[in-house]
């Protein structure tokens, strides 16, 4: 258990690396493609990558979780998921062809016509690697899919970043959705080295399938709810509403996105390992979890007392109107990351019913907030949305929780002293950032602000709520993990 232990903080650490990278280079080429193009560019593909977004749910149809998750899995079961991927992504280029001209016909927009037949391409590519990226992820060779998902976005955003200078306009982001598959597939199959053989139907893929099957459904419901928003902004207030929406949107779930990613691309594979280990499955999930809730909660503070900052900085001054949305954005981040880690418990203990239930409670709630604010256009939705899932935390984790080896105590633990500790630390910036000449930059602002506001909270968390200890044994376990026994258990 020890080298499980340090194989899981390599890991995360590599994770954490890898996600720092990407989230990099992916602010700074939303930096430069924002002064590039315009925000019709951006709502014209955000209407589209809605629709493409729902079925992009169906290209692993749950099978690399269930590569992931099985105890024991054999070669042929892993070729015959194979198959299905391919199979899968073909039907799904096939429908996103025949849904372009009624999604165009929906928005009222020809163009997209020839975007969502271009981007069902993309289904294909991603088909492709799935298993052979859920075998690196079983195999717990994180720092491989660290490599492969920074060099993928390194490909994918310079080739967005060349056709945009040259004045291919909403094309530039189009490429950017299909190289990126396209060369993460490419570097996985390379990495990973397995060759797939001839599908076989067995007893065991009924299972796998049926699992695979569960949350592909959740995945479904859960998109659908989180992206209403925008299919309802693009159909009823048109691309520049959808464009400084949904600019402000990603700018809000980037940090969520890729701390949660980091994590939970971890903690399932770990966490399967132990389920029948309780006592270890609840240390190890209390664990990962304040870990992901120490990083979101000083963010979650940076992004509501420096809205304006932010936008000016990453977008430019020509985004001035996305700064009230992003800032009623802003409760998601920790929203987000409250309800999206339970999921690892339940999907590592094999309780996917559950998630699924909670999935369709969720959804109607979340959609309902987004119809409420739809007549104000997009910062009625944008609070809408912020008010129905701050709403919604406490019962989501008293529902995950019940009778599962983590208790709703054992979380509010977990929870208070990060809170407590961003809590004094925002209001420790906020009141620096007041006394700061207003004739200074935004860039200045932030980094002033964002300077005390992490020093406030590191001295909080590590010395007043005691958890310095836990951090140095973190760092300790991490040391002391043998490089070999690493790779012996990859």
């Amino acid at each position: 258990m020890s080298e499980l232990r340090g194989l899981a903080l390599r890991g995360g650490v590599a994770k954490f690396s890898a996600r720092a990278s990407e989230f990099v280079l992916r602010i700074g080429s939303l930096m430069v493609l924002a002064r590039l193009l315009e925000p019709a560019d951006f709502g014209l593909v955000g209407m589209v990558t809605v629709v493409t977004g729902i079925l992009s749910l169906f290209k692993e149809f749950g099978l690399s979780l269930a590569t992931v998750q099985r105890a024991t899995i054999t070669h042929e079961e892993i070729s015959t998921m194979f198959w299905v991927n391919i199979v899968v992504g073909i039907v799904l280029a096939l429908v996103s062809l025949v849904l372009a001209p009624f999604t165009a016909a929906f928005y009222h927009e020809p163009r997209l016509y020839l975007v969502l037949i271009v981007l069902g391409f993309g289904f294909i590519f991603n088909s492709a690697g799935v298993q052979h990226a859920a075998l690196l992820q079983r195999q717990m060779r994180f720092i491989d899919l660290a490599i492969i998902e920074v060099l993928s976005l390194l490909i994918s955003s310079t080739i967005s970043i060349v056709l945009a200078i040259r004045g291919y306009g909403y094309w530039a982001l189009v490429a950017w959705s299909v190289a990126l598959p396209l060369a993460g597939t490419i570097l996985t199959m390379l990495q990973s080295g397995w060759v797939p053989g001839r599908p076989h139907l067995n007893p065991g893929m009924k299972s796998m399938v049926r699992f695979g099957g569960i949350v592909t459904l959740n995945s479904l419901v859960v998109y659908i709810a989180y992206n209403l928003d925008k299919i309802l902004l693009g159909r009823f207030w048109g691309v520049d509403a959808v464009g400084i929406y949904g600019r402000a949107y990603q700018l809000a779930t980037l940090p969520t996105d890729y701390i949660n990613g980091a994590t939970g691309s971890i903690a399932i594979p770990v966490l399967s390992r132990l389920q029948n280990n309780p006592e270890r499955l609840r240390s190890y999930f209390l664990k990962g979890y304040s870990l992901v809730l120490a990083l979101t909660i000083p963010t979650t503070a940076a992004c509501a007392i420096f809205s304006h900052e932010l936008i000016f900085v990453v977008f430019g001054a020509k985004w001035n109107d996305a700064v009230p949305i992003f800032g009623l954005l802003t409760p998601t981040i920790l929203a987000f990351s409250l309800i999206n880690p339970p999921g690892w418990l339940l999907v590592g203990s094999g309780m996917v019913g559950r998630s699924l239930k909670i999935a369709f409670v969720i959804a109607p709630v979340v959609i309902l907030g987004c119809v409420i604010g739809l007549p104000y256009g997009a910062k009625g939705v944008a609070l809408g949305f912020s008010a129905a899932l701050t709403l919604w935390i406490v019962p989501h984790l008293m529902w995950s929780f019940h009778g599962t080896v983590v208790s709703f105590q054992d979380v509010m633990k977990v929870v208070s002293r990060p809170c407590i500790s961003g809590a004094v630390a925002a209001v420790c910036a906020l009141g620096t950032t007041s006394l700061v000449n207003p004739g200074i930059s935004p860039l200045m602002t932030l980094l002033v602000g964002g300077a005390v506001l992490v020093a406030v909270y590191v001295w909080m968390l590590l010395f007043v709520m005691g958890q310095k200890t836990f951090y140095l044994n973190l760092l300790r376990d991490l040391k002391n993990t043998p490089s070999e026994k690493i790779n012996a258990l990859s």
